[in-house]
């Protein structure tokens, strides 16, 4: 399949990390950049030795520590392949992009918790942030995580669809870009909690939630909104229902409402431990969403990239 470039035109001076070094270096690129964000995060006290978060405080300082792998992979593009950041995404109309991601991705979170909630999947364990004794202490570790997960959900974007699904495509094809890509996302994830059918289903929901934002990236011609939509929904699982992140629990109280799983429902309605991308319910609606996306094709507002590799729209 003939390559493609997704995001700027290459120019004669850039390079290309090949294909199977720089399924490699992303792997490298993410354990380095966690080793690089533990070793502060142990000795100010954010993290145990073990690396596991010490409250919420230790679950933010993880979030933000994601920085390191997001500069590690930018150093990696603009010194070593001479490249821009446009051509790994970062072109024009940020803005617009990112709150119109961020807004999708609330939508999608809600879809899913909304129809685990009408299948009997949860209870109300406690009342959210506005019920709280002291709202504005309840409020502030929201605002904190919400920033954190920008960051987090940023990086996680910027090192597979940025960076890894370009360069693939570049070689080999956007699918190519997108399924490798995809999967590598998903083992990632692999280890988040102990091995069961629900950590199985999570993990093909992780892939199938790369291929579906691949998509959207692929077909926005820019990498703002899936940042947009990943930090949404990490945050508002975790943070507004208080609900598992991809079997990751975050200690603090939520935005809106603090949920339980009833165990009395199947696993595959819930999500069990791994959370609701553990679930049926986020196979379907992220099938739904990639459908979509293939049936509508490339944006309109994508626009035309100059010679310069930035966006003359």
């Amino acid at each position: 399949m003939t390559g493609i470039e997704l995001y700027a035109p290459r120019k004669p001076r850039h390079r290309r990390t090949w294909t199977v070094a720089a399924l490699v270096l992303a792997v490298v690129f993410i354990v380095t950049g966690q080793i690089a964000g533990a070793v502060p995060g142990v000795l100010l006290g954010f993290l145990s030795p073990q690396g596991e978060a010490i409250g919420w405080q230790g679950t933010a300082f993880t979030l933000a520590s994601f920085a390191f792998t997001a500069g590690i992979v930018i150093l990696w593009v603009t010194l070593f392949e001479r490249r821009g950041l446009a051509t790994i995404g970062f072109n024009g109309s940020g803005p617009k992009r990112f709150l119109r991601g961020y807004a999708v991705g609330l939508a999608f979170l809600v879809a899913v918790v909304g129809i685990i909630w009408a299948l009997g999947g949860y209870r109300v364990d406690a009342g959210g942030a506005f019920a709280a004794a002291n709202v504005g202490a309840a409020l502030f570790p929201i605002v904190v995580l919400m920033l954190g997960f920008v960051i987090q959900g940023s990086t996680e974007e910027i090192l597979t669809r940025g960076w890894l699904m370009q360069v693939i495509a570049s070689r080999h094809g956007l699918a190519w870009g997108l399924g490798l890509s995809s999967v590598l996302f998903g083992l990632l994830h692999a280890l988040n909690i102990e091995p069961s059918p629900e950590l199985l289903t999570g993990v093909l929901n992780v892939i199938l939630f790369g291929v579906f934002i691949g998509m959207y990236a692929a077909r926005e011609g820019s990498l703002w909104g899936v940042c947009g939509w990943h930090a949404a929904w990490n945050w508002l699982l975790g943070l507004g229902f208080g609900l598992e992140v991809s079997g990751q629990v975050i200690e603090t109280t939520p935005l809106i409402v603090d949920l339980g799983t009833r165990t009395t429902v199947p696993w595959w309605i819930t999500g069990a431990a791994f959370g609701p991308e553990g679930s049926v319910v986020t196979t379907a609606v992220l099938l739904i969403g990639s459908a979509i996306l293939i049936f509508r094709g490339r944006s309109k507002d994508h626009g035309v990239v100059d010679v310069a590799g930035d966006p003359a729209a």
